[in-house]
């Protein structure tokens, strides 16, 4: 894999997190949470399907 990808929609905290709607993010959407912790039960290939379907 190469540059890892952080997404709320992806963070294994995204049902109870506090911060998604404060924490700062770059122009891809990555986000630079230091909660954030990859939900390892999502593939890459799921991420990669979704973004292509909702324009992402």
């Amino acid at each position: 894999m190469g540059m890892d990808k952080k997404y709320c929609a992806i963070c294994a905290w995204r049902g109870t997190c506090q911060k998604r709607f404060s924490v700062s993010t770059d122009s891809s959407g990555n986000v630079h949470c230091p909660d954030y912790t990859r939900d390892l039960a999502i593939k890459d290939q799921d991420i990669d399907e979704a973004k292509k379907k909702f324009g992402g």
